[in-house]
């Protein structure tokens, strides 16, 4: 990662914050954006996993789409200069005012998850004597094999409208006279690394799509979400994620009728760009023998592995010592979850070294808090570091 190459030059900066490789972040946007054109496929960036100005410019630069999951991020989007006519709003709990502002704007479409929500957005299409084009987000009870934090896919979840209450109500649903159904949405999970997931929901979309279709539903776009894993285990062996697979086997086993393609991915554009960098403040044995390494981040600067058990590889960039030791990563944060992994191998490790925790530029700044009055934490970018 980034970091061994420049562990001598990161001391200037106080830890923690954010490390950005750039490059690796063009390379990757170079990929997904390649592929794509060759599949002649359609990808949003999921901006909730990271809105950083300087990354949203990339972003923006190589022509993707966003998928926003909030008012603000649609705000965001639009202030980061993203043509609305490219952005697409997802989300379970839209708020009026919200819904409102989207219409306003006149994005590409509202991604609605339940009927209910359909008869909103409708109700205030017609206050702006609008009519908007929505995609229907269609629940496909598809286990996708991934932290069940992070699984959105399956039949009890908060996500997504049910395909047979879609069928059930699909005259409600054409009759509506403000809103279009432009496309039908599946998204299942995040982080998936089994490739065999998505050959699921090739079968899953093929199905649903062919019974709407025989139902008079006529739309223009099937949205087959994101979710595509990253290699937080050994991120150095996979910088740039397996989309080139994804893309394979949707274009081999989607079978829509034709209609556009349309993918949103974010964990998989930036989160092996993004490095936490940390000091290490103290060490400390308990009675039990176990040996805390204390570290001036915590779960308020990257709170995945408090808040679902996530793991991110650490390394220790600057220790001099030859033998090695066990412990417990944890953080500043009032709280006993505040850890970052348990019995991790590591160079001798003392106050003053600096850590690394990989893997972080997804959901990391994006999901910072100031709980405990911290401060958040400042990124640094590779392309201003001499």
């Amino acid at each position: 990662m980034l970091s061994r190459d420049l562990k001598d030059r990161l001391r200037a900066y106080e830890t923690p914050f954010y490390l950005y490789d750039m490059d690796l972040l063009r390379r990757t946007l170079t990929r997904v954006t390649g592929l794509a054109r060759e599949h002649g496929f359609v990808v949003h960036y999921a901006i909730k996993a990271n809105f950083d100005p300087r990354i949203l410019y990339e972003i923006k630069e190589s022509g993707l789409g966003i998928d926003c999951a909030s008012g603000n991020e649609v705000r965001c989007a639009l202030e980061a200069g993203f043509d609305p006519r490219k952005i697409v709003y997802a989300g379970v709990g839209k708020r009026d005012k919200e819904i409102r502002y989207a219409l306003e704007q006149g994005i590409f479409a509202i991604n609605c998850e339940s009927v209910q929500e359909l008869h909103v957005v409708d109700a205030i299409a017609a206050e702006l004597g609008k009519v908007q084009d929505v995609g229907l987000r269609i629940n496909p009870d598809i286990d996708p094999r991934t932290n069940s934090c992070i699984d959105t896919g399956q039949a009890d979840s908060k996500f997504g409208i049910s395909y047979e209450e879609v069928v059930s109500r699909i005259d409600e649903i054409k009759a509506l006279r403000n809103v279009r159904v432009a496309g039908v949405h599946l998204h299942i999970g995040s982080q998936i690394r089994d490739m065999q997931v998505f050959e699921y929901l090739c079968v899953k979309a093929n199905a649903i799509v062919a019974r709407l279709t025989s139902l008079g539903l006529y739309f223009d776009f099937v949205d087959v979400g994101g979710g595509l894993g990253v290699n937080y285990d050994i991120p150095e062996r996979e910088p740039v994620p397996a989309f080139e697979s994804v893309f394979d086997i949707v274009a081999k086993h989607l079978d829509v009728g034709g209609r556009p393609v349309h993918f949103e991915f974010g964990r998989a554009i930036v989160a092996q760009c993004g490095e936490l960098i940390t000091s290490v403040l103290y060490n400390k044995t308990t009675a039990t023998g176990r040996k805390y390494i204390i570290v001036d981040a915590s779960m308020t600067e990257l709170i995945r592995p408090a808040l679902y058990g996530a793991y991110h590889d650490i390394e220790n960039l600057t220790s001099s010592a030859t033998g090695h030791d066990r412990y417990t990563i944890a953080g500043t944060a009032c709280e006993s979850t505040d850890v970052f992994d348990e019995g991790i191998t590591l160079p001798v490790t003392r106050r003053g070294d600096l850590l690394t925790i990989k893997s972080a530029g997804a959901y990391g700044m994006s999901m910072a808090s100031r709980y405990n009055l911290h401060d958040l934490p400042r990124a640094v970018y590779s392309d201003d570091i001499n």
